[in-house]
């Protein structure tokens, strides 16, 4: 499917979740040392850098999801 030029589909789906994305964000590109930057915008930074940032983001989702389920099993 070919997606339409400046559309964006990585949008959050629950809106009230929104924050504590954004706060992981930040918090894992300081786990990895990189400089998130000030005024939010991280176009500064090489696509490396946010691509590193975002695989560690989704690995750290698995892992809470995994941890969610776990313990939803053993009720």
């Amino acid at each position: 499917m070919k997606m339409a030029q400046g559309s964006q589909s990585n949008r959050t789906l629950v809106r009230a979740a929104a924050p504590a994305l954004d706060q992981l964000k930040y918090e894992v590109a300081q786990e990895m040392g990189v400089h998130p930057p000030q005024d939010g915008y991280w176009g500064e930074l090489s696509s490396r850098q946010c691509g590193a940032v975002g695989g560690h983001i989704v690995r750290r989702m698995i892992e809470m999801a995994e941890e969610h389920l776990a313990g939803r099993a053993t009720r």
